[in-house]
C-alpha cells in the first residue's frame, strides 16, 4: 500500500491524520462512545504504524516527521485517558488517570535522557505493543479503567526504574 500511495502523500499528511483520528477516539470516549473510540483507536495505530512504512519506502523521511509523530502521539496517548475519565462514573478515575499520565511523564524522561547517549538504554517493559494492548482494554473496559489505569501505571513506573537502574549501571559517572 505504501508503495502505491508513493509519494503523493507525504508521511506527515498521515501522522496528522492518525492525530486527528486519536483525538476522535478521545472524543468519543468522552461522550461514552466506547465502540466507536476503539474502532478509531485502531485506525489511529495503523495510520501511526503507516507513516514510516511510507516515509521507509517512499524515502521521504525526515527529522521532523519523526518528531512531530511522537509529540502527536503523546497527545493521544494523554487524550484517550482523559476522555474516559470525562465518561466513567467513577469518583476514583480522576485520581488513576491523574497517577497514569505522571507515570508516563516520568517514564518519557527517563526515554528521552536515555535517547540522547549512545548506548540508548534498555528496551522498557512498556513500550508500543503493551500500550495498545492497554488501551485497547481501557476502551472495551471502560467499568475497569480505575485498575487498568493502576496497572498500567505501575508498569510504566516499574519500566522508569529499570532504566535509572540501567543508567546508574551504565552511564559514565
Amino acid at each position: 500500500m505504501a508503495r502505491r500511495v508513493g509519494r503523493r502523500v507525504s508521511p506527515s499528511t498521515i501522522t496528522i491524520l492518525a492525530f486527528l483520528v486519536g483525538v476522535a477516539a478521545a472524543l468519543s470516549a468522552a461522550r461514552g462512545g466506547y465502540g466507536i473510540a476503539l474502532g478509531l483507536w485502531w485506525a489511529n495505530r495503523l495510520l501511526d504504524g503507516f507513516d514510516g512504512t511510507l516515509a521507509r519506502v517512499a524515502g521521504t523521511g525526515s527529522a521532523l516527521g519523526a518528531y512531530l509523530d511522537i509529540v502527536l502521539d503523546f497527545v493521544v496517548y494523554a487524550a484517550i485517558p482523559l476522555g474516559l475519565v470525562l465518561s466513567v462514573p467513577d469518583p476514583r478515575a480522576p485520581l488513576a488517570a491523574v497517577l497514569l499520565l505522571a507515570s508516563f511523564y516520568v517514564n518519557a524522561a527517563t526515554w528521552m535522557a536515555l535517547s540522547a547517549t549512545p548506548d540508548k538504554g534498555p528496551p522498557g517493559l512498556i513500550a508500543g505493543a503493551e500500550t495498545v494492548v492497554f488501551y485497547t482494554l481501557f476502551l472495551a473496559l471502560p467499568a475497569q479503567i480505575v485498575l487498568l489505569f493502576r496497572i498500567m501505571a505501575a508498569l510504566v513506573a516499574l519500566t522508569a526504574f529499570q532504566r535509572l537502574v540501567w543508567a546508574a549501571r551504565h552511564l559514565p559517572r
